[in-house]
């Protein structure tokens, strides 16, 4: 027995995001014209196309996005599936203009300690371990509410700014709450910023949200993820 259906991954690609900004064409409209790339692939990642109300950001995100990814800035990330996510080929090319490290602290040694010590998540312990490659970077939480939190706590004691925060936490217990106080601080702090209202979110929109701004820091908005 064989199946009907499409095996062109060129005619996906183009129908997929066909499908998208054809369902979600008025929402889009609304957008600035450098945060409808994201916004597209926000919904591609996890297959909703009524996303863009509870999207919220900055004015100038995309663009500060863009400008750190082109200065080689890192990329600092909650979760290994965040780092996966990432499309490689984007990064490292010798001949290209992208040369961000992907750096996940999750793993180190020291977690265990730090999270004992200040009685919090491994998580949100993890993003201690941040503080010196906080400055200009980009920062893309998919996971852990607490790390969202604890990174606010760190910029309010004074720790080095990133350039953005891509705010995606998942769950029901803080993962609303931590994105609610990630747009309320945001002005406070200066901070640039794109995230998701609510309870939705999740590792796949968070890479999605680098993957777009690396393409549109190639000149590549047409390009396949």
């Amino acid at each position: 027995m064989t199946f009907d259906y499409e095996k062109d991954p060129s005619a996906i690609y183009a129908q997929s995001f066909a499908t998208i900004r054809e369902e979600a064409a008025e929402a889009l409209g609304a957008l600035p014209d450098d945060l409808e790339p994201v916004a597209v692939r926000l919904m591609h990642s996890v297959g909703m196309t009524d996303l863009v109300p509870d999207l919220r950001y900055s004015e100038t995100a995309a663009q500060k996005g863009i400008a750190a990814l082109k200065a080689g800035k890192p990329i600092l990330v909650d979760t290994q599936m965040v780092a996966g996510g990432i499309s490689k080929r984007f990064f490292r090319k010798e001949d290209g203009p992208l040369r961000n490290d992907i750096l996940l602290t999750l793993n180190d040694p020291a977690v265990a300690e730090i999270a004992r010590q200040k009685q919090t998540t491994r998580s949100a312990a993890a993003i201690e371990l941040w503080r010196d490659q906080l400055d200009g970077a980009i920062v893309a939480i998919g996971n852990a509410p607490t790390a969202l939190f604890y990174l606010l706590e760190m910029l309010r004691s004074g720790a080095p700014k990133p350039a953005l925060v891509l705010g995606f936490p998942v769950g029901f217990v803080g993962a609303a709450e931590s994105k609610e106080a990630l747009v309320a601080a945001a002005p406070e702090l200066e901070l640039d910023y794109i995230s998701l209202m609510g309870r939705r979110g999740g590792t796949p929109m968070a890479s999605s949200a680098v993957n777009a701004l690396a393409i549109m820091a190639l000149g590549h908005h047409n390009q396949p993820l």
